[in-house]
């Protein structure tokens, strides 16, 4: 939803752990006036009663009370900042292994990607930084910004940030990123260097700030053109208005009057509907476009028919429900292999379902699309497979061709994200 007319885009910070990230959005929040100098002393004084001086500007972002202890960013902050020419909602994702699985839910809706990374001599690029581009890319992310930050502790000169800038454009090229086209900000955000002002300690760089770079982000185009999908979130029973289920608009348009179903409902049949009202921040629309969030009424859905990981569509264009379907996917983390057998827990759209690897089909480099080995015995981490899968229950994904917004996943196992990807083929459950 624009806002102050402004188009909104949804911008995620990722990188490694310790980069800067948190500070880096901090600062940008600070120096563009998106807060004020009062919230900021505040969190200045805390920071330095816990013993984490020079942490204020993460704490900005990180509000969990355990974050502040610990120093690490822990769940999705998401943050609102007006720009001279956006309405920028920032996710900023956690860099840390434990929380990747925030970080691709947080991908997964990223119009684009600022990747934070060290420039001090002692951090050099992680592997997590390589992942991450990787995720973004797996993910679906098309435009990228580097932030090359922590100027001030290579001492702002320019041989290292082309260093650090030569690494990361090697990482982006292998798994498909063109460097060219993406843009390279030397950074100092604890110091403020060229984040929001420019800097007068980089004299050799001629180029624009970070913020000036998320200006320069093109507007993403809304898939309105593609049908309706709306994965519903939670549904609220509302005293005298009646089942209120709530949710993101990923595509298409939801108008008044629209003829519905959602799927897979309660029996795995389908509810049809009319819509009724649509509502978002406590105002009556007419109509809802993609990145909407809101909450309908829907005549004909009862208390009981749909619930979290139901997704709306038009009765005349339902959702796919997928009896099986084909993925491609990046093993991120796995503790051993995955074989044949293994059901862990798909995380898609808002549902979460088990769905068990039936095939191993083969073993792929990301980077050429070349098949390494056909019905491999096993995937490991790092590999990227095209592989089957089979819902324990009804699951509705789509593939990326035909409707991206839903086709991507996350795949957890006792508490970790083990793997990503997205959905390539799907057979329609009868």
């Amino acid at each position: 939803m624009a806002k102050g007319g402004k188009p909104h885009l949804n911008l995620v910070f990722i990188g490694h752990v310790d980069h800067g990230k948190s500070t880096t959005v901090g600062r940008i929040l600070f120096d563009s006036g998106n807060i004020d100098e009062q919230a900021m002393k505040k969190l200045k004084d805390k920071a330095q009663e816990l013993g984490k001086a020079g942490f204020e500007f993460a704490f900005v972002m990180d509000n969990l009370k355990e974050e502040r202890e610990r120093g690490v960013t822990i769940d999705l902050a998401h943050k609102e900042l007006l720009t001279d020419k956006y309405y920028l909602t920032i996710i900023d994702a956690p860099g840390h292994k434990d929380f990747i699985k925030n970080m691709i839910t947080g991908t997964s809706q990223a119009d684009a990607a600022v990747v934070v990374v060290s420039a001090n001599p002692s951090d050099g690029v992680q592997a997590q930084t390589k992942e991450h581009i990787f995720l973004s890319r797996t993910l679906g992310v098309q435009q990228v910004i580097i932030a090359v930050n922590k100027m001030d502790m290579a001492k702002y000169e320019e041989k290292r940030y082309n260093e650090v800038k030569d690494q990361v454009s090697a990482l982006l090229k292998s798994v498909g990123y063109k460097p060219d086209a993406i843009k390279f900000i030397p950074i100092a955000s604890f110091p403020g260097d060229n984040v929001v002002k420019k800097t007068d300690k980089m004299p050799w760089y001629k180029g624009i700030t970070l913020l000036e770079a998320i200006n320069d982000l093109k507007e993403p185009e809304k898939p309105i053109d593609l049908p309706l999908r709306m994965p519903i979130q939670d549904v609220y029973n509302i005293t005298g208005i009646g089942v209120v289920p709530v949710g993101r608009v990923e595509t298409g348009k939801l108008k008044i009057g629209a003829k519905v179903m959602a799927v897979p409902g309660r029996e795995g049949k389908g509810v049809p509907g009319e819509v009724k009202t649509i509502e978002m921040h406590h105002e009556q629309l007419q109509e809802a476009l993609p990145g909407d969030n809101v909450g309908i009424n829907v005549r004909g859905f009862g208390k009981k028919d749909v619930a979290r990981g139901d997704v709306l569509g038009p009765e005349d264009n339902v959702p796919s429900v997928a009896s099986e379907f084909t993925a491609q996917v990046v093993v991120l983390n796995h503790p051993s292999v995955i074989t044949i057998g293994y059901t862990p827990v798909f995380h898609i759209h808002t549902a979460q379902v088990a769905c068990q690897f039936t095939e191993l089909t083969k073993k792929i480099n990301p980077a050429t699309g070349e098949v390494l080995a056909e019905k491999p015995d096993f995937i490991k981490t790092g590999d990227v497979a095209i592989v089957k899968l089979k819902p324990v229950q009804p699951l509705v994904i789509e593939k990326q061709k035909d409707i991206p917004q839903l086709a991507r996943f996350a795949v957890r196992d006792s508490g970790q994200t083990v793997a990503a990807g997205m959905c390539i083929d799907l057979v329609k459950k009868a």
